[in-house]
């Protein structure tokens, strides 16, 4: 059994937590399944496997005997490059020597009982005051975890209101810290990543398209449906636990994982 709260954060009720909130914590394979499942949004990386070879260049023939190198130099008939080494990967433009190829595999398989496990247990870990004060995450208050809080905020819609919630359950700070956050200078300036938003609470509902809405604008909250919950969203960067906040429905729903495999 653990304390629900209302919107208002009084307390409410209670509610019996599944079994998975008792999976022993897998840091290990929380990784791996963090990993593996991260590789499935990559963007594959290649060359054109004509670049640094658009250009005449021979080697001599015979290619001994000039006096000279045997690399393959530039042809014309005066200025320019001529008689520069070209096209092989010693010389100025030429290719690279082993470049990136797009058809290199980059999506990582995960087994099914591995990711399952990695599941609950980054689920479990987020009954863990400790670990997610551990974390990063700013925590007021006494509020019992995990924290559960009545199904009226999957109704919430405003900005405003989830700011409310947020405050009421001593963990408004939590998002404020983001706020100080230092911008980034050199290379990552110049393409527009700045500055690194962070992460902060995680609404766990039932159903998250309005509520996803309102905590848009909130720096670094987001909101995501039981049935869709992933280790990427409990364990950002593989590192339990996230500060999660989860509807009633949303811990009934999670009820249908069952156990955690052996």
């Amino acid at each position: 059994m653990t304390q629900t709260y209302a919107l208002d954060g009084t307390p409410e009720g209670e509610v019996d937590l599944p079994p998975v909130f008792a999976t022993p914590l897998r840091r290990d394979l929380i990784r791996k399944a963090f990993v593996n499942l991260a590789s499935h949004s990559y963007q594959r990386q290649g060359r054109k496997p004509s670049a640094g070879m658009d250009v005449v260049a021979d080697s001599n023939d015979p290619p001994t005997g000039r006096g000279v190198s045997r690399v393959a130099r530039a042809a014309g008939g005066g200025g320019g490059r001529q008689g520069q080494g070209a096209e092989v990967a010693s010389t100025r433009g030429g290719r690279q020597a082993h470049p990136p190829k797009a058809e290199k595999v980059i999506y990582k398989k995960l087994n099914k009982k591995e990711g399952k496990l990695a599941l609950c247990s980054a689920i479990a870990a987020t009954a863990s005051r400790r670990l997610a004060e551990a974390r990063g995450h700013v925590v007021d208050g006494d509020k019992e975890f995990p924290l559960v809080v009545s199904d009226g905020i999957e109704s919430v819609s405003r900005a405003s209101e989830a700011l409310g919630v947020l405050g009421a359950l001593g963990i408004a700070g939590d998002s404020a810290r983001l706020e100080s956050r230092r911008r980034r200078s050199g290379r990552p300036l110049l393409r527009g990543r700045a500055k690194k938003e962070g992460k902060s609470a995680l609404f766990v509902v039932s159903d998250a398209s309005k509520i996803s809405r309102a905590v848009g604008a909130i720096p670094g909250v987001e909101a995501v449906s039981a049935g869709t919950l992933s280790v990427l969203d409990l364990a950002p960067g593989s590192d339990p636990a996230r500060l999660a906040v989860y509807s009633v429905s949303a811990i009934r729903e999670l009820g249908r994982l069952g156990r955690a495999p052996a």
